[in-house]
């Protein structure tokens, strides 16, 4: 419990350092990555969307990272973390990262900025939204959320909003009037609105409440998962044009080959992933049949890049 109170301290200044903060601050101010540059071989970052707090996601990819440096030629990747789901975005919209890992909404607009797909991230039936709520909430249906708050990490999370969002709409409740949607920067953040009673529900999806089980079991606990949504396509991996060629095609045949060697399990075990498998940019064609459906009949994503 105590190392738990101590996480929700700093759960709780970040949230305080990040509510003043304007929207139109850069975030270059706030750029948290890892790693060391190897004398005169190229650096590419490769920026992780927020999985995680900043400080969880450097220690959850930094194996995998390590990994990749071990056995590229010519090449040494940095892991970056992203303060919220904005400064994200923003970076895909400059063009600045070599490598992302998107969510699959975030997959859409960095294809227009010159990203491609490398291969996908997890199995595709891991990718399914999920509602944790208090057992003592007393919330049973989903009509039970009418008048309350439900925390999402962003608007345009997919897995944890948008699908979400969209499995309320079809079990009749109005979205935009009949709750209160709360959108907190994280996953983390979410599930931690819901246990602290700030949200009545949290929306999120499963390999972030399957380490959130794991890191504070007596929390945990207290809560259940009540609903899930059905699975669409899981988070890419995706490379810029500018990359050259053969570091695309090394990282890319790493990725898909990890679950094959002997460290590659203990890699995937920390990144809650299953394995990395070959997809490209028309694999994520569904997510834009799936957007054009929600915005129909829910509300507007509004995907754009400054």
């Amino acid at each position: 419990m105590p190392n738990f109170c101590k996480a929700l301290i700093i759960a709780t200044a970040a949230l305080m350092l990040l509510a003043g903060c304007s929207p139109g601050e850069p975030e270059h101010a706030l750029t948290y990555s890892q790693g060391a540059r190897e004398g005169t071989v190229p650096v590419y970052r490769f920026a992780v969307h927020p999985l995680h707090s900043p400080h969880k996601l450097l220690q959850t990819y930094q194996p995998l990272i390590d990994y990749l440096n071990a056995h590229l030629i010519n090449a040494h990747l940095e892991v970056e973390a992203s303060r919220d789901y904005g400064a994200f975005e923003a970076k895909v919209g400059e063009a600045g990262p070599a490598f992302l890992l998107p969510n699959p909404v975030q997959t859409l607009l960095a294809r227009q900025r010159g990203y491609q797909v490398l291969a996908m991230a997890g199995d595709a039936e891991d990718f399914r939204g999920i509602f944790i709520v208090r057992k003592d909430a007393g919330i049973r249906q989903p009509q039970d959320l009418k008048g309350k708050t439900v925390s999402y990490p962003s608007p345009t999370a997919l897995a944890a909003a948008i699908m979400p969002q969209y499995f309320l709409y079809k079990q009749g409740v109005d979205v935009q009037r009949d709750l209160k949607n709360s959108y907190v920067g994280s996953q983390e953040s979410s599930i931690l609105n819901a246990y602290l009673g700030t949200s009545s529900a949290a929306a999120t999806w499963p390999p972030p409440w399957r380490m959130f089980q794991k890191d504070h079991p007596a929390e945990a606990a207290q809560m259940m998962q009540i609903w899930e949504t059905p699975p669409l396509i899981n988070n890419s991996v995706m490379a810029h044009e500018s990359v050259p060629l053969p570091v695309r095609q090394q990282v890319k045949a790493l990725l898909v080959g990890l679950k094959k060697v002997p460290e590659g399990a203990a890699i995937l075990a920390n990144l809650e992933t299953a394995a990395f498998y070959p997809a490209d940019n028309q694999s994520y064609d569904v997510v834009q049949t799936y957007l054009q459906t929600f915005e129909q009949n829910v509300r507007p994503v509004q995907l754009q890049l400054n």
